[in-house]
């Protein structure tokens, strides 16, 4: 199990289609939050983590091939960043909720 889980974070880098999906989240997330903020007025922090996760991920796919290891750490850190915002969400419900 570990060596699947390995050469799957740690695989090539999937290359311009998946990064554009990245990036369309990561403007859609950003628009969302100012939406949130210019007109509802409310805080929406953990869409500001949303952004910083889809967009690391974005990066990380956006890498050349040779950069692998790079693409993996990147999307390591995307993985704990998200899985911070699941935590999160069970321990402090409110920061969602508003």
């Amino acid at each position: 199990m570990p060596s699947s889980i390995s050469e799957t974070i740690f695989s090539k880098p999937s290359g311009r289609p998946i990064s554009l999906v990245h990036a369309a989240g990561t403007l859609i997330f950003a628009g969302l939050y100012i939406y949130g903020r210019v007109v509802g007025g409310s805080s929406g922090g953990w869409l500001l983590v949303m952004v910083l996760g889809t967009g690391i991920a974005g990066i990380a796919e956006a890498l050349p091939e040779r950069r692998r290891q790079t693409a993996g750490v990147l999307r390591s850190v995307a993985i704990l960043v998200l899985l911070c915002l699941v935590v999160v969400s069970v321990v402090a419900p409110d920061f969602i909720v508003g």
